[in-house]
């Protein structure tokens, strides 16, 4: 159903609105969800641009409210009338499991912005903010100055911008190697942690400190390197450019809420950098334009292994998930009964269901994946099933990641199992999970096992790709394995529907015989 208002209708499938190059503002019931520009996000057709709901909002999209649509500032109101969404009756909220209120923050998922954070929370955010530059300052080394959205606010508006719901520290890099900014980085992660923090690696330049707040959830503060390479500068998240060292230091200051944080020395310089000469109009949608080359140049030096990980979190938490089942599949059933008496490590664990399978029968498991998310299911339904795995973090994309659980594998010799891990890896991902088998399997005798479409590799918006089968074993063969067990034809993929070609392999990296 839909009502009409002018130009505009709401409507299950999304909005309809005048072709405006200016950003609109989507309240449910009086509180902010989401900010788009038409004629970025949408498609022009008859009466106006038609404009998509965004992913994230879409389960939340069912039941009856007060849709309101205006401008940026508010002023002119485009629409606002009850509507019903979807087949539900109840409200139309968007909320989380607490019954707090979400808005789909700039990258596109669901958070809580500082409008609908109260004003003691919001102190705990920025207390916690100024921590975090004391240590890295006192314990790490480096000088931290507060960037983006909070810089944003704390300039233009004297405050935290109402739709932001994170805030950002960035740190002027004396080095100009990547391998060099790499080691930096860890080396601050290694000091934060003895500080207490819980720290999330995003990439070999950036991470994220977890800050408990009083209320519940959990605030991210993202420490990102900011260096110069030939003259251009580049600053984790994505940006590069022209930006002299003169322009970030020595440091000046600026007040958030009353409380003071280091700033680049030209903060507006900073901002006319980051969003370009018209940051001082406030757009809640805006979208940063990175230029391909830079961006091209942090994904080879810091950031490779990340292209799909968002799209997997989406999956692992968003409604998909329940389309994977939660039994074992039939691929897990096949492999048990080769298992023996070593325990297994489940690679691209997904959502856990073969893992905990393995695990309901007594046998030790280890749930290996590169999405947090994926981790976080995992986690929670081994401890609703009473069952024990341990979970951890593999990235294949990354050589550090790969080599420690490498060497935790060879001093504990396991089987490892993949099932539709291999149409998910790049090139150097493949090589790394052939690397991985030879380190853990050639100790102690186990086993990998390869379950994955086959075929003829082919363009896919996919998650999931085809592989050609003679690759995978080539590859096997020239890392020292050896493929004992081949076979391909009907199988299922990872939701269990039909699949016409599925290879499953066998494989072991028996010790080479010494010659003479």
């Amino acid at each position: 159903m839909s009502r009409i208002a002018a130009a505009v209708v709401v409507c299950d499938d999304g909005l309809l609105v005048p072709p405006e190059a200016t950003p609109l503002v989507v309240e449910i019931d009086g509180h902010y969800v989401w900010s788009l520009t038409p004629l970025r996000d949408g498609r022009p057709v008859s009466g106006g641009v038609r404009v998509p709901w965004p992913d994230a909002l879409l389960p939340h999209l069912g039941g009856r409210g007060r849709v309101r649509i205006t401008d940026a500032a508010g002023a002119a109101v485009l629409y606002d009338d009850e509507v019903r969404l979807g087949s539900g009756d109840g409200a139309l909220a968007v909320v989380d499991r607490s019954g707090h209120r979400l808005s789909v923050d700039k990258v596109g998922h669901l958070a809580r912005s500082f409008s609908a954070t109260d004003a003691s929370v919001r102190d705990e955010i920025l207390a916690g903010t100024r921590r975090a530059i004391d240590d890295l300052s006192e314990h790490a080394g480096v000088a931290a100055y507060l960037n983006y959205g909070a810089l944003l606010g704390a300039v233009r508006e004297g405050r935290m911008l109402a739709h932001d719901s994170d805030t950002d520290l960035c740190y002027l890099s004396a080095h100009t190697s990547p391998a060099d900014i790499v080691l930096e980085s860890y080396r601050i992660t290694r000091a934060l942690r003895s500080r207490g923090w819980r720290v999330l690696r995003m990439s070999g330049g950036d991470v994220k400190l977890l800050l408990p707040l009083s209320d519940g959830r959990v605030c991210h503060i993202d420490v990102f390197a900011a260096f110069h390479v030939g003259g251009t500068f580049f600053q984790l998240g994505n940006r590069s450019g022209d930006l002299p060292r003169e322009s970030i230091v020595p440091f000046s200051t600026v007040t958030l809420h009353g409380h003071e944080f280091p700033a680049p020395r030209d903060p507006e310089a900073m901002l006319a950098f980051l969003y370009g000469p018209r940051w001082r109009t406030p757009d809640p949608s805006f979208r940063y334009a990175d230029p391909p080359a830079g961006v091209r140049r942090l994904d080879g030096w810091l950031r490779g292994f990340r292209t799909e990980m968002g799209r997997w979190t989406e999956l692992h938490t968003g409604p998909r998930r329940r389309a994977v089942p939660r039994g074992p599949s039939g691929f897990a059933t096949w492999v048990a009964p080769q298992l023996g008496s070593l325990p297994v490590a489940d690679l691209g664990t997904g959502t856990g269901r073969d893992a905990l399978w393995f695990a309901s029968s007594g046998r030790r498991v280890t749930a290996l994946d590169f999405s947090r998310g994926s981790l976080a299911v995992v986690r929670r339904r081994a401890r609703r099933c009473g069952v024990a795995v341990d979970v951890d973090q593999l990235i294949l994309g990354e050589l550090r990641s790969t080599l420690l659980q490498g060497a935790r594998l060879a001093r504990d010799p396991h089987h490892l199992h993949a099932r539709h891990l291999v149409g998910c890896l790049d090139a150097a991902a493949l090589d790394q999970l052939w690397l991985l088998a030879r380190m853990a399997l050639r100790p102690g005798g186990g086993r990998l096992f390869l379950e994955f479409a086959a075929g003829d590799p082919t363009p896919s918006d996919g998650l999931v790709r085809r592989t050609p089968v003679d690759a995978v074993r080539r590859a096997i063969e020239a890392s020292g394995g050896v493929v004992e067990h081949l076979t391909t034809g009907p199988g299922e993929d990872m939701f269990d529907l039909p699949d016409p070609a599925v290879c499953r392999i066998r494989a072991a990296w028996p010790i080479p015989k010494e010659t003479s």
